[in-house]
């Protein structure tokens, strides 16, 4: 998968996939998202893997996709929703494993993993409104279930940077730890998970999900909304602002 820039590799009871395009910390295209979606599925098909793991090379997790003003980030629209559903959908446990930014379409893909470990100081951004968007990738259903309906709100609207800590104390991810700690714990993590009940793990996750999430309604409302907002003079101006380097100028049209 090196012409996708997603690296694949099996360790006995462990898949890892990483998302392998340092330069511009990991931003996803189509084809990234289309080829870990193949990878998450091609391992939980795989009985002798019993923890997927999902990390970033270099120092990000994943920035989001990779914004020009001619508003490249929607083509990974449908792309990122079923990268979405297929970690959801995995019986086999997936573990994200988030040392550095995650943004954009980058925080649905690690809240959809099962258990997200992140670095103390790994920012979380739903930085969509600050190019005239809104989240996707069901973050509205993946966020809101997590942090509650005020926090969700907060990262949605204001777009700020949450960090890894703060992230794990308000519910959004499951543990963080100190920088130096990070690949200690994460071994420690996977090999424990690993050696967990397969069978019962499949269970667990499934029902926690079922009860905890409508992503599909999400999927559904962030399309139909995402792509009225594309069209939008708005998403254009925020899209050239990032290029440019300069603070947007919202007009609401």
């Amino acid at each position: 998968m090196s012409s996708a820039r997603v690296r694949v590799e099996a360790d006995g009871a462990i898949g890892r996939i990483t998302l392998d395009a340092p330069e511009r910390l990991n931003a996803v295209d189509p084809e990234m998202c289309d080829a870990v979606t193949e990878e998450v599925r091609g391992f939980d098909a795989d009985p002798a893997v019993r923890v997927v793991v999902l990390t970033g090379e270099g120092r990000g997790f994943c920035a989001g996709a990779p914004l020009t003003a001619e508003g490249a980030q929607m083509g990974v629209l449908e792309a990122g929703a079923d990268l979405v559903r297929a970690l959801l959908g995995s019986e086999t446990p997936v573990v994200g494993l988030v040392h550095g930014v995650a943004a954009g379409i980058g925080v649905p893909m690690a809240l959809a993993c099962d258990y997200v470990l992140a670095a103390d100081e790994a920012p979380f951004v739903l930085a969509f409104s600050r190019i005239g968007l809104m989240p996707d990738g069901g973050s509205t259903a993946l966020v809101t279930a997590a942090v509650g309906r005020a926090r969700a709100m907060r990262l949605a609207l204001t777009g700020e940077a949450l960090p890894g800590a703060t992230a794990a104390a308000w519910g959004l991810v499951a543990e963080s730890v100190p920088a130096d700690r990070f690949a200690e714990r994460s071994a420690e993590l996977v090999a424990a998970l690993a050696a967990g009940p397969t069978l019962a793990l499949a269970r667990t996750k499934a029902a926690v999900n079922a009860a905890a999430l409508d992503v599909e309604a999400a999927l559904a409302r962030e399309d139909v909304g995402q792509r009225a907002l594309a069209t939008t003079e708005d998403h254009r101006e925020g899209a050239a602002a990032f290029v440019g380097k300069r603070r947007p100028e919202f007009r609401a049209r």
